[in-house]
């Protein structure tokens, strides 16, 4: 039986904020800024940068200004910035970011320990972002955390993920990336849940985020290819990981991701050595080599202080 799969997958590129956020040494500004040049050059043009939450939830983070004011902008590239609240909306407005981020999950315990609300409190809280960020021509994308499994509650019910999803799209978010959040999920959840939302909603607006803990991302992946799903998150090296999920490993890596659907004769637009070339500058700040098996295959050089 012969498949038919996306001709071309958007990729947008987490590794600036959701790949670095989990770090705890610190990366200085003018490196993540040559890391985000370079995954520029490389051909990713939707890259999220950064993260204007409060400096001291997200240490890492604390320069979100600096860099958001320095991107250099050339066209059909687009930069954007999770927002925890107003203050982060009008923090990311004034740094001319165009294009947001918020973020729930689909159980109590997540969001509480994430955000410290409760799912409905999250979405009153974000729907005035949205339309603020409408208002000012700014697109808005929506995370969903917790997709299959969290890791307070266990199991998540598809139609709780849909009933989420559903709610985000009518507050005024254009895509909802489904987020397998501490990377358990197995093809056969994808299949079952993610094609149990597209019986009621547009493919087009759903985005698929998985993370590698048990090393199924790039299995899950197909999954969401044979249904038809075109965008996926990743993350340059496969940095990451989530603060507020305990076992939560890296992000599915752009490298992994990018060698596997060129060889299946799917576009992506993305030059694979040159995302190599960008995680190496993470790599050598941060003086160790990354998870992404295809970097580790294609780098050339070794970190400082990596082990012989």
């Amino acid at each position: 039986m012969k498949i038919q799969f996306p001709k071309q997958v958007h990729i947008v590129e987490v590794g600036p904020r959701d790949g670095l956020q989990n770090e705890s040494q610190a990366i200085p500004t003018d490196v993540k800024l040559q890391f985000i040049q370079k995954l520029a050059d490389a051909g990713l043009t939707q890259i999220e940068a950064t993260s204007f939450v409060h400096p001291k939830a997200i240490p890492q983070l604390a320069d979100a200004e600096e860099v958001a004011k320095s991107l250099l902008r050339k066209p059909g590239l687009i930069y954007s910035a999770l927002v925890p609240n107003e203050k982060g909306l009008r923090r990311a407005l004034d740094c001319g970011i165009r294009r947001l981020a918020v973020f729930t999950a689909t159980t109590e315990s997540f969001t509480r320990n994430n955000i410290h609300m409760t799912v409905e409190e999250s979405l009153q809280a974000f729907a005035p972002i949205i339309r603020e960020a409408c208002a000012n021509g700014v697109t808005v994308r929506g995370y969903l955390s917790c997709c299959f499994v969290c890791p307070f509650e266990g199991a998540v019910s598809k139609h709780r993920v849909l009933e989420l999803a559903q709610r985000l799209l009518d507050i005024g978010v254009n895509q909802v990336a489904i987020s397998d959040t501490i990377g358990v999920a197995v093809p056969t959840d994808v299949l079952e849940t993610v094609g149990f939302l597209l019986e009621k909603l547009p493919t087009d607006f759903v985005a698929l985020h998985f993370h590698d803990t048990y090393g199924t991302a790039l299995a899950n992946v197909f999954a969401g290819l044979q249904l038809g799903i075109e965008t996926f998150d990743s993350s340059a090296g496969g940095l990451g990981g989530c603060p507020f999920a305990p076992g939560a490993a890296g992000n599915l890596a752009t490298e992994d991701l990018v060698y596997m659907l060129e060889k299946m004769g799917i576009d992506t637009g993305v030059d694979l050595q040159k995302v190599v070339e960008a995680s190496s500058i993470i790599a050598q700040s941060m003086g160790r080599d990354l998870p992404s098996r295809v970097w580790r295959r294609l780098k050339t050089g070794t970190p400082s202080s990596s082990p012989d």
